[in-house]
């Protein structure tokens, strides 16, 4: 017997955002056979009498009553699409469980599969968000038990998230959870439960697996109010600002276009044969005074328009450029700026964003720009750390192994960047926390 779904009946909402009529489709109890439109007010439900097809025409109707009628990353722009839609999944479920329906009853047969799959593909993000969706429905044990068949050490993560998501639901009433007036963005007030938890599974996702008590605690501390982020294990994409003005430098320093040599095709200093006791009485070219410089600027470096001024008189047609990372940012704060490029220097010098976080791009990015050998030189601590301003082993290495094989040059204030331009080796001044120590390392393993 088919019943019928009057979302009319249910749209009368605090914000007024849903009045209207609404179309009402046929669908079915499987997963993504049924869905609630409601921009376009359109209803697909299962309409048969059954109890799973009564709690699905319920779990959609539930969205009807208390979920935004539109919602875009730029409304919650700090947020991902993703964990929004699987977070309010579990706020409905949540709301309906307390209005005394059997959300036990919510599965379709394919949630272990489904575990299983996001496990086989390493997508621990996906994982986070697909559990906020199941947990509280029967689907949820088999889909930790798909999981952890592929991915038996998720499963700790996973268990401390859904923890905090509940704990967070558990500080609203039924009445404040399912408030549909509008806050300040015009979303639902009780939207912002979904907001929150939101926040938390994205902030997980950027984190690595954690493996070990040491780390499963590190993960649940990460996931309380004010917690630090837990360690990522990998850097953060580069986020390039754009400048906003440049000025341009007379080049203060001439240079000779050559030097003397001991040997060549041209005699172009044959006075030096008598006054110069090396004899260099003929002529090599001279670099074209370039060179590249990155500077760490997470920690207290102030970069001012003394400092290019001087580097600059140098090499006038240096690139000069700074980075930090804001710890945990997912690409709404640039990371990497241009402070001078080939005698041009930029008019308000950027500030740092407190991390590292994109040590290893930002050498990469700086050999690629290499010209004909020219110099790349460090101003560094040495102290590399992940997208979450944690410090790795891995990462270290791997900027440690940038150094040695390209010949980058390592300081640690900018008068060092101001004498390494006059040298023609590369050189590291002095310790240089765990960069330098795995350069140690590499170098006493004949690592190549």
């Amino acid at each position: 017997m088919k019943v019928h779904a009057y979302p009319e009946f249910v749209s009368e909402r605090d914000d007024g955002s849903l009045d209207g009529p609404w179309e009402v489709r046929e669908g079915t109890t499987s997963r993504g056979g049924a869905s609630c439109d409601l921009t376009n007010r359109i209803l697909e439900v299962p309409l048969g009498s059954g109890d799973l097809e009564r709690l699905v025409r319920a779990h959609e109707l539930m969205h009807v009553r208390v979920s935004p009628s539109s919602i875009s990353y730029r409304e919650v722009h700090d947020v991902s699409l993703r964990s929004l839609e699987c977070a309010e999944e579990l706020r409905v479920n949540t709301l309906l469980a307390r209005i005394g329906f059997t959300t036990e009853l919510l599965k379709d047969g394919s949630e272990r599969s489904a575990g299983s799959r996001v496990a086989s593909e390493g997508d621990w993000g996906e994982a986070l968000r697909f559990l906020l969706a199941v947990i509280g429905t029967g689907g949820e044990r088999e889909y930790l038990a798909g999981v952890r068949k592929v991915q038996p050490t998720w499963v700790g993560g996973l268990r401390a998230l859904k923890k905090r998501a509940l704990a967070v639901l558990s500080e609203m009433s039924t009445n404040a959870l399912g408030d549909t007036s509008s806050d300040e963005e015009g979303l639902p007030l009780g939207y912002g439960a979904s907001v929150v938890i939101a926040r938390i599974v994205d902030a997980a996702a950027m984190a690595m697996v954690p493996v070990g008590p040491e780390a499963l605690r590190q993960f649940r501390r990460s996931l309380e109010p004010g917690g630090r982020r837990a360690p990522s294990g990998r850097f953060a994409e580069l986020r390039w600002e754009v400048p906003e003005g440049f000025e341009r430098r007379e080049r203060l320093l001439a240079r000779r276009r050559h030097r003397p040599a001991v040997s060549g095709t041209v005699m172009r200093y044959p006075s030096r044969l008598l006054t110069d006791d090396a004899r260099r009485a003929f002529a090599s070219k001279r670099s074209g005074a370039g060179g590249i410089i990155i500077i760490d600027q997470s920690g207290s470096m102030d970069i001012n328009a003394e400092y290019l001024e001087r580097l600059l008189v140098r090499a006038p047609n240096a690139l000069i450029i700074g980075y930090s990372h804001k710890p945990g940012d997912r690409g709404g704060v640039c990371n990497a700026w241009v402070l001078a490029t080939r005698g041009v220097v930029v008019a308000s010098p950027h500030a740092g964003n407190i991390g590292n976080g994109v040590d290893g791009p930002v050498l990469r990015w700086a050999l690629a720009q290499r010209v004909r050998g020219e110099p790349i030189i460090w101003v560094t601590d040495g102290q590399v750390t992940d997208s979450n301003d944690h410090p790795c082993a891995q990462l270290s290495e791997e900027c440690a192994r940038l150094v040695r094989h390209n010949g980058i040059s390592m300081v640690r204030t900018l008068e060092g960047a101001h004498f390494a331009l006059t040298c023609h080796r590369p050189f590291v001044t002095s310790e240089f926390g765990r960069v330098g120590r795995k350069l140690d390392e590499i170098k006493d393993s004949g690592g190549s």
